[in-house]
C-alpha cells in the first residue's frame, strides 16, 4: 500500500510537470455519434465546457473525493483508485482489490472503480463512441427549465451498455446542471428508475469546466427535482494533463 500511496504521488508530480498551464415525450429523431458530429446543442455544451476536441488530447485525469484520489487513463480507461487503508484499479483487464486487511473495503470494485470516473468527467464521457442521442423534456426546477438529451449505447458497448443517462443544460450558458442517471449493473437489463445529480459547482482546471461539487436529488412522481437526498459531495485536487502514465501504474503491485 506504502508503494502504491508513493507511486501515484510520483506520478501525479511528473504528470503535472507535462501540463501546459416518469416518462419523456422524446420528440427528436435519434441522432448517432459518427466521426465527432453531435446534436447542435450538445456540441454547445461540450465547447461551454473545453470542447471534445481538446479533451481528446489530455491523456490523464486525476481528483480527490474525501480520501480517496482517482486517476484514469482518458484513452484505455484504466484507473486506479487509491486511499490509506485499499487500492482498487482496472489494468484495462481485470479489477483488482488491494487491501491493508482483508475486508476492509465493502463495496464491489468490479461497480465502483469507474463509478465517479463517470459523474466528474461530465459531460465529456457523453461523447464516447456508440452513444444514440435523443431529445427529452425539459427538467424544470423552481421555474426554470433545462433542456435535455437521452444518451443511450449501442449493444455491447461498455460494461453497462444498458445504462442510459440524461443530460439537461442551462439554455443561454450551455453550462451542464443536471444528470439523471439508471443503474443496471446487477440487473442486466434496462430500466427507467433514474437517480438524479444536481452539478452545483464547476471549476476551470486547464481549460476544461469540471465538477467541483454535486448532489443527489429527490424526485417527484413526474421525475422532477424536489430537495437534495444527501449531502454534497465535494471533489478536490483536479488534474487534466496530455502526461501518460505508464501501464504499470494501473497494475495491482504484488509485493
Amino acid at each position: 500500500m506504502k508503494k502504491r500511496t508513493l507511486l501515484i504521488i510520483f506520478s501525479i508530480v511528473i504528470v503535472s510537470c507535462t501540463n501546459k498551464s416518469k416518462k419523456d415525450l422524446e420528440t427528436e429523431t435519434i441522432v448517432e455519434v459518427n466521426k465527432e458530429v453531435f446534436p447542435i446543442e450538445l456540441e454547445k455544451v461540450f465547447d461551454k465546457h473545453g470542447s471534445v476536441n481538446t479533451w481528446r488530447k489530455a491523456q490523464t485525469l486525476s481528483f480527490n473525493k474525501g480520501e480517496e484520489i482517482h486517476t484514469a487513463d482518458l484513452h484505455s480507461r484504466k484507473t486506479v483508485i487509491n486511499t490509506p487503508n485499499y487500492s482498487l484499479g482496472f489494468d484495462g483487464k481485470d479489477v483488482w482489490l488491494d487491501e491493508v486487511e482483508k475486508g476492509v473495503y465493502k463495496g464491489n470494485p468490479t461497480f465502483y472503480y469507474n463509478l465517479y470516473f463517470y459523474f466528474y468527467a461530465m459531460p465529456f464521457v457523453l461523447a464516447d463512441d456508440g452513444i444514440i442521442y435523443k431529445k427529452v423534456n425539459d427538467l424544470v426546477f423552481e421555474g426554470r427549465k433545462y433542456p435535455g438529451y437521452k444518451i443511450s449505447y449501442k449493444t455491447n458497448i461498455g460494461s453497462s451498455p444498458d445504462d442510459n443517462y440524461k443530460v439537461y443544460f442551462n439554455p443561454k450558458t450551455y453550462q451542464m446542471e443536471w444528470l439523471a442517471y439508471t443503474v443496471t449493473f446487477t440487473s442486466k437489463e434496462s430500466n427507467n428508475d433514474y437517480h438524479l445529480i444536481k452539478y452545483n459547482k464547476w471549476e476551470d482546471v486547464d481549460g476544461f469546466l469540471l465538477p467541483k461539487e454535486i448532489t443527489w436529488y429527490k424526485m417527484d412522481e413526474k421525475g422532477m427535482p424536489t430537495k437534495p437526498e444527501k449531502s454534497a459531495t465535494e471533489f478536490t485536487l483536479p488534474l487534466v494533463s496530455k502526461g501518460k502514465l505508464a501501464d504499470s501504474f494501473f497494475e495491482k503491485i504484488v509485493e
